[in-house]
């Protein structure tokens, strides 16, 4: 151990000298000029056969590559991890995996990946630790499937398979796909590194299909018209690298550990400020947010609005029509987009989400633009339709809940009042679960936020739907109650529950994966640790080992450490 930590500090050094000289050399991203390369669509990966009409199961590989990706014209090309069948067809963001509701999918993640991070890590922070290799091991979120395939943080996995973690067991992961139609996303997950390894590039979408309810409602669909936008932010050096500081807000605790990576560059399916030439018609939008740490408020230049259908991996009951979109990193936004109604020939899609949010730097002239649409100026045929109502699923009923739970989130600062970790119900990851839900029970859980940070809580497994949101009064008397004893019936949080409501959108009003936790407030949510669909039961075991997780997808406050387990009992 003493060795690993020796070399750790040597590659550390190594970093610190490598990026005193490189910050001389960053891209000012005024330099890059916007809207000059067309948004790219990723390729597409079938997770089911067809066989004489019937659909089948399939089993697919899909690799992790170090190779150069062009993000800008103007930008040499860049160094990162990439998703794909081979070297060759790898991309950033991956392949789009195309999977069939009922249809199994298995696939075969194999690392490809070198003897050393193209980014700086941090070894002071709970993570993987290898002799040599990077580490990773691949989440489906929003995946509704076995443990042993949710790509726990301690299954990692090193290149041929030659270092594993502790709760690795399996080189091909199971998705049954038995969960309602929606959109997923697939990303690394390993200990300590999901930051980083994200940075790179592991990061794909993932949509379950389910053509017999999903047809009928006439939804702009085919892949011209229904297309993902993978967004994220990121700042290159001169030589087209990513740059990542390797210096922490906390050095001598965290030699590089920072609270929240923010790029510069606003890049959209792998390209930054790309373009898109679009008809006067209906278009559908299957928007994730895959930064680390940026919010996005999108809005259209011209007062366009966005019809939402979905959140995360689930249908609305009904459309909701909006003229902001406030989207957490891990988020994902399912909208139709109708041109038809621009009074001009060309559209910004912008932004002004503060970061960190909700209180940090507002957002300017460069992340305040996200990518352009050129639209025809001739009407074009279109016979898609955005019907009244979409796929309603059973409401959320307080009284089937058994469980009543409370977690408060963390975050704990060094003298110098700069963050060292954060934690849910002060606890590390290592400690043994507290969350032991039932298979096939509904809780009701309390999220007390005591940071001055939004935290997009994502529950693995579980879906749930916010009842309310409410701002804590009193909460620095709450704040040192909780701190000093860690119990929120004992620091009677019922009275600091008192003050203004918080409303919850209506198109964040249905069942999703991720919500955003307000700073200062309590969130109730209730939540499902069963399929959506009426007395159908998990065609798997939830209660096998490794067990699952939930935590902040801010992916800075994740891997250090605000992630906790979640043992699904029998």
């Amino acid at each position: 151990m003493a060795t690993l930590k020796l070399l750790f500090f040597i590659l550390y050094l190594w970093w610190a000298i490598r990026e005193t000289w490189a910050n001389e050399r960053l891209i000012s991203p005024s330099k890059l000029e916007m809207f000059v390369d067309d948004l790219p669509d990723m390729p597409k990966i079938k997770g089911f056969t067809i066989r004489n009409g019937v659909p089948g199961s399939r089993s697919i590989k899909i690799g992790m590559f170090e190779k150069k990706w062009k993000f800008h014209r103007d930008l040499p090309p860049t160094r990162v991890f990439a998703y794909g069948t081979s070297n060759e067809t790898a991309t950033v963001p991956g392949p789009t995996i195309e999977a069939l509701q009922g249809i199994e999918t298995r696939v075969r993640w194999k690392n490809h990946l070198p003897s050393e991070h193209i980014l700086p890590w941090d070894p002071t922070i709970p993570t993987a630790t290898v002799t040599k290799g990077v580490p990773t091991v691949v989440h489906l979120h929003g995946g509704i499937h076995e443990p042993e395939s949710d790509g726990n943080s301690n299954a990692w996995f090193t290149a041929g398979f030659k270092q594993t973690g502790p709760s690795w067991s399996k080189q091909t992961y199971h998705y049954h796909n038995v969960q309602q139609p929606g959109n997923l996303w697939y990303h690394d997950h390993a200990m300590g590194l999901t930051r980083v390894n994200l940075l790179s590039g592991l990061i794909g979408s993932y949509v379950i299909r389910q053509p017999a309810i999903e047809d009928p409602l006439g939804l702009p669909s085919g892949p011209e018209f229904d297309r993902h936008l993978v967004i994220f932010d990121r700042s290159f050096r001169t030589d087209g690298s990513i740059y990542m500081n390797s210096t922490g807000n906390n050095p001598s605790i965290h030699p590089q550990w920072q609270p929240e990576y923010f790029g510069d560059a606003m890049i959209v399916n792998g390209k930054a400020w790309p373009r898109m030439k679009v008809g006067r018609r209906k278009y559908r939008f299957r928007i994730l947010n895959a930064s680390n740490a940026r919010f996005f408020r999108f809005f259209f230049s011209n007062g366009m609005t966005f019809i939402h259908v979905a959140s995360d991996s689930a249908y609305l009951a009904r459309p909701v029509t909006v003229r902001k979109l406030l989207v957490a990193p891990s988020e994902i936004a399912d909208v139709i987009v109708d041109f038809a109604t621009s009074t001009s020939d060309a559209v910004i899609l912008a932004n002004d989400a503060p970061y960190p949010f909700p209180s940090g730097d507002l957002a300017d002239e460069i992340n305040g633009k996200v990518m352009k649409f050129i639209i025809d100026q001739n009407r074009t045929v279109d016979t898609s339709r955005v019907p009244p109502k979409l796929i309603e699923y059973p409401a959320p009923t307080e009284h089937d809940a058994v469980e009543t739970r409370y977690i408060a989130m963390y975050e704990y600062t060094s003298a110098t009042d700069e963050p060292t970790h954060l934690y849910l119900n002060g606890k590390a990851y290592e400690e043994p679960a507290t969350e032991t839900p039932k298979v096939g029970s509904t809780e009701v859980w309390y999220v007390i936020n005591l940071t001055e940070d939004n935290h997009p809580l994502h529950i693995h497994l579980g879906l749930f739907v916010t009842l309310e949101q409410t701002e804590l009064v009193g909460i620095e008397e709450l704040k040192d109650c909780m701190m000093k004893i860690n119990d929120p019936i004992k620091c009677n949080v019922s009275n600091h529950s008192r003050g203004k409501r918080i409303p919850v959108p209506a198109h964040e009003r249905g069942w999703k994966n991720v919500y955003k936790m307000s700073p200062g407030a309590i969130t109730k949510i209730l939540i499902r640790f069963s399929l959506l669909q009426p007395n159908t039961p998990y065609p798997f075991n939830a209660s096998a080992e490794p067990g699952y997780v939930y935590h902040c997808h801010i992916l800075d406050h994740e891997d250090n450490v605000m992630m906790r387990p979640l043992k699904i009992t029998s």
